[in-house]
């Protein structure tokens, strides 16, 4: 076994790898205390527990008891932890930690932290990591107070202000828990609440390098686009360019369909925000269940594609996407190397984005013929659409999205732990996944001769 893993603390993955499992395994517990059951409501199962925790841990959404009825406020309270730290990283939280305690972060956390928030070597590292938390502290709070003053007089004073921030927390780490077993739905025609859901949602899963490239250079907005990095250009290109397509399907697809009882402002609302929800955060404001066929299969591209490396979203990351693009474009036209915005993208990073993105399709198809194989005599397989559904719910699971066409509470036992499984991946990576169960040394690989195979 050890040479299999080898040292948890030797490489950085690892160190992820095992700070996720710890925090599930606490938070599963204890959501299973009767405390964090809501009275007269049934007892909430270690299955329960564990598929909660690393659904709230790996900032997901999807859920197999009521987030509102089956939890009391302590075990509202614990899932809103393990959101706050799961979006944020738990090793950045304990990287802060020590800093302020022992005044110095290990090697090891350094690395961690650097692969975490993308930092390069030389940035201060106590900087960026404050930088990280203040970034949050303050879309969160700006995001609570508008939240507050847009539902304030819905209910009791109390009960505002838990849900305001319950949300606020969630929509920034891409979450998708809400406090109701419709999930925003009751706000579909809500201008207000929908801005400030779809805003936290695009801001937290943008990615804390493009936040950072952008914020550094807006004292000197002169020529602000040529001096933004390539990284942060094909984000916000990116980013702009999947959220107006994933709308206008959807008003193309949906508009005589699910939105037909619909006000215009409202059509237009639940367009754009499940163009932005689908990507990666798992709010909804329209039932998934009732939606045509060919809309749940461009939202299953949306939600695989995801958000920004380094961000509180999954997928396998909008700049794999858009560097795939770039190089796919480049080889359709014959040319060498991959030019874009007067800068050339290495080869290294075009095979890594290939990598990144044929390991997370291959990690889909396995968990997808685990999920139909073990629920072959289920409820959920006497389904009219259960094939789709099926890859519906592990691209969403994958991808920590959190949308469901409402299968996840009918799933076995077996089926539950296939989706936590995939969820755990979604968050760290399927790459850094990889590399935290592989082995702790690579190899020799021997050099020959090249020979090009016929592709295309």
């Amino acid at each position: 076994m050890a040479q299999l893993t080898g040292s948890l603390t030797s490489y950085p993955a690892r160190v992820s790898f095992s700070a996720y499992v710890v925090a599930i395994l606490a938070g599963g517990m204890l959501l299973t205390l009767p405390m964090a059951r809501a009275p007269e409501r049934p007892p909430i199962t270690l299955v329960d527990g564990l598929f909660t925790a690393t659904s709230a841990c790996c900032v997901t959404g999807l859920t197999v008891r009521s987030t509102l009825h089956d939890f009391s406020f302590f075990g509202q309270s614990v899932i809103l932890v393990l959101i706050q730290l799961g979006g944020l990283g738990i090793m950045t939280i304990t990287t802060l930690a020590s800093f302020q305690i022992g005044g110095q972060a290990t090697l090891r956390q350094r690395a961690v932290i650097a692969d975490t928030l993308g930092i390069k070597s030389g940035r201060d590292l106590r900087w960026v990591t404050r930088a990280v938390l203040l970034t949050v502290l303050i879309a969160e709070l700006l995001g609570f107070v508008l939240m507050c003053w847009a539902t304030w007089s819905s209910g009791p004073p109390e009960k505002v202000v838990w849900r305001a921030l319950f949300h606020a927390i969630s929509a920034f780490c891409n979450a998708g828990f809400a406090l109701g077993d419709d999930n925003l739905s009751r706000y579909a025609g809500s201008l207000p609440i929908n801005l400030v859901i779809c805003s936290l949602i695009i801001v937290g899963g943008i990615g804390f390098p493009v936040i950072f490239d952008v914020g550094s250079r807006l004292s000197q907005p002169r020529d602000l686009w040529q001096r933004l990095s390539i990284q942060s250009k094909l984000m916000l290109i990116g980013t702009a360019g999947l959220l107006a397509a994933g709308a206008i399907s959807f008003w193309l697809l949906e508009w005589d369909e699910s939105l037909a009882r619909e006000s215009l402002l409202t059509r237009i609302l639940m367009g754009l925000f499940h163009s932005t929800t689908c990507r990666t955060a798992g709010f909804n404001t329209v039932d998934y269940a009732g939606l045509a066929s060919p809309t749940l299969f461009l939202t299953i591209i949306l939600m695989a594609i995801g958000a920004g490396p380094c961000s509180t979203g999954g997928g396998f990351k909008v700049s794999t996407f858009m560097t795939l693009a770039v190089s796919s474009w480049t080889s359709f036209r014959g040319l060498p190397r991959a030019n874009v915005f007067k800068r050339t993208i290495p080869a290294t990073a075009v095979r890594r984005a290939t990598a990144t993105a044929l390991l997370f399709g291959a990690v889909a198809t396995v968990a997808l013929v685990a999920l139909l194989t073990v629920e072959s005599r289920g409820l959920v397989a006497s389904r009219p659409r259960w094939f789709l559904e099926a890859l519906f719910e592990c691209i969403s699971a994958l991808a920590t999205v959190g949308l469901s066409t409402g299968i996840t509470a009918s799933l076995t036992d077996p089926g539950k732990f296939v989706l936590m499984a995939l969820m755990l991946i979604g968050r760290l990576g399927p790459i850094t996944a990889a590399v935290a169960l592989g082995r702790q040394r690579q190899p020799y690989q021997p050099e020959y001769l090249e020979e090009e195979p016929l592709v295309g």
